[in-house]
């Protein structure tokens, strides 16, 4: 590591700690769970000091990772039923998900801010003998510590856009000594093997991305399905749509909505206009569900959520007289992709990089996704090259493309089909990704 680029920025993580604590605090006001066990994330913990160097060390900074090293802890257990696992997270709906990937034995805290005295204090109360970093968390001084330790340390499911690999090679004396102190990464595809190793990292094998193996719970997607069947028009879903989006989003759909609502006041409504539908958001984070409520009623919307059914919407009047349905509740993504004919896919309509869309492949629900897809950029390609998704430029053109497909049967068959094919096709990371761990375990 280069020791002076090290000390400066280690200096700089240092002064802005109270600056951290006081965003936690107001992150909490939104999410109370970022108020949990602030003190952790500096280092200082109310569980017992370990004893014995045996605890695997897994990372999973966020929701979508936490979801991924549920499929590797699970086969990790199969094969290894006595391990004791410290799972860390960085942000309060990772640590809500981690929760649930608990045994007795288990030990879960927040990441260790960066800073040399916390990660210190980390490793010396919990003196993990494996880490198992999930997808993209690199942190400098996490890994000098790792180093120190001598504790191996992999990046797991690794992605690296190109985008990520020139802001690394900017910090080149930071991020450089930090990838080629890694003891291995397991890439997802060759492209992203490609980048790392432009960084210095050792590549162990391109496996495939391991979100492929997950199966989608078959009982709320039973529902969701159950739900559309017995409504009488198509569901537009806009799946985990992030901030900005979501007005393009509104400004496309209000016209169209409030035609549908007005043509339903006289009893026109099958015989001019377009079709009937609704449009159903489901955001990415849920500290903006007020936010994208009030958003669509500034858009003349009328709204219902989904934490107000008791029922499916079809039994709801409130749902169904609504413009727009928000999907306001966590892990019930399997019920929504159900519920949907067609889904657009969030932060590809702004330079955010995407989101997951093997989820909705696998639910049978197609995409339309807009330019934006770095961040899974070979199973989008692959996705789209396949029939399972459909690239547009823009918004506008997503949502035509997507009511386009709704109101063309035999296509939106064909697309159904080919997600299932395209979701099926690259499952087994997992296995590969097991063996190659079989060394450090």
């Amino acid at each position: 590591m280069n020791a002076l680029a090290l000390r400066i920025y280690s200096l700089l993580m240092w002064l802005v700690q109270p600056l951290m604590r006081r965003k936690l605090a107001r992150r909490g006001r939104q999410e109370p769970g970022y108020l949990a066990a602030m003190d952790e994330r500096f280092g200082h913990y109310t569980q017992p000091a370990e004893t014995r160097s045996e605890l695997v060390w897994v990372h999973a900074v966020s929701l979508g990772e936490a979801r991924t090293a549920a499929l590797l802890l699970k086969a990790l257990r199969g094969q290894h039923p006595d391990l004791r696992i410290l799972l860390t997270h960085g942000t309060a709906t990772g640590r809500a998900e981690g929760v649930g990937l608990l045994q007795p034995g288990d030990v879960q805290v927040w990441q260790p801010w960066d800073s040399p005295a916390a990660v210190a204090r980390f490793f010396s109360h919990f003196k993990p003998r494996l880490g198992l970093l999930m997808e993209t968390e690199i942190w400098p001084n996490v890994v000098a510590a790792a180093r120190a330790h001598a504790m191996p340390l992999v990046l797991v499911n690794g992605r690296l856009s190109e985008k990520s690999l020139r802001q690394a090679l900017r910090m080149a004396p930071l991020s450089l000594p930090a990838y080629g102190a890694l003891s291995a990464v397991v890439a997802q595809t060759e492209a992203d093997a490609q980048r790392f190793r432009r960084l210095g990292a050792r590549v162990a094998g391109v496996f495939g991305n391991l979100k492929f193996d997950a199966t989608p719970d078959a009982s709320r997607l039973a529902q969701g399905r159950a739900w559309r069947q017995a409504l009488a028009q198509p569901v537009l879903m806009f799946a985990s749509s992030r901030d900005g989006e979501e007005d393009d989003f509104l400004r496309e759909i209000s016209p169209i909505a409030k035609s549908i609502r007005a043509r339903a006041a006289t009893d026109n409504i099958a015989t001019t206009g377009p079709k009937r539908f609704k449009a159903l958001i489901v955001p990415r984070h849920p500290q903006r569900f007020n936010a994208v409520q009030a958003l669509a009623e500034r858009h003349g919307l009328r709204v219902s959520r989904r934490s107000g059914w008791s029922a499916g919407p079809a039994e709801s009047s409130e749902a169904m007289q609504a413009d727009i349905w928000l999907g306001d509740s966590l892990g019930e993504m399997a019920l929504y992709y159900g519920l949907s004919d067609v889904a657009l896919l969030g932060g590809s309509f702004a330079p955010l990089g995407g989101q997951n869309l093997i989820e909705a492949a696998a639910c049978g629900c197609p995409v339309v996704m807009g330019p934006h897809t770095f961040n899974f950029g070979e199973a989008a390609e692959l996705a789209e090259t396949e029939g399972a998704a459909q690239r547009v430029a823009d918004m506008r053109a997503g949502v035509q493309a997507a009511l386009g497909l709704v109101n063309d049967s035999p296509a939106l068959a064909e697309a159904v089909a080919a997600g299932l094919a395209f979701a099926a096709r690259n499952r087994g990371a997992t296995a590969r990704t097991l063996e190659a761990l079989r060394a450090y375990l």
